[in-house]
């Protein structure tokens, strides 16, 4: 699956890989795809979290050579 959007968060920690994804989202139409690249291991339970919170479906998450890949689809509005 190829992404709308590609958000770099390696070198970042909690809370700033959710609060970046949130600004993202913002700026994205409804059903685009966004995919996160990061390197704190917090990620792995808050993405999902941040997910179930505001209703954008998490697409996967898989780690590659140290690095977390993410896609997150966002969500309908209304």
């Amino acid at each position: 699956m190829k992404p709308d959007q590609v958000l770099d968060c390696v070198g970042l920690y909690c809370p700033m890989p959710i609060a970046r994804t949130a600004q993202k989202m913002e700026e994205m139409e409804e059903g685009q795809v966004l995919k996160v690249i990061a390197d704190d291991p917090g990620i792995k339970e808050d993405m999902p979290a941040w997910c179930r919170k505001t209703g954008h479906e998490l697409i996967s998450m898989e780690e590659k050579e140290g690095e977390i890949h993410i896609m997150v689809r966002k969500a309908k509005s209304g």
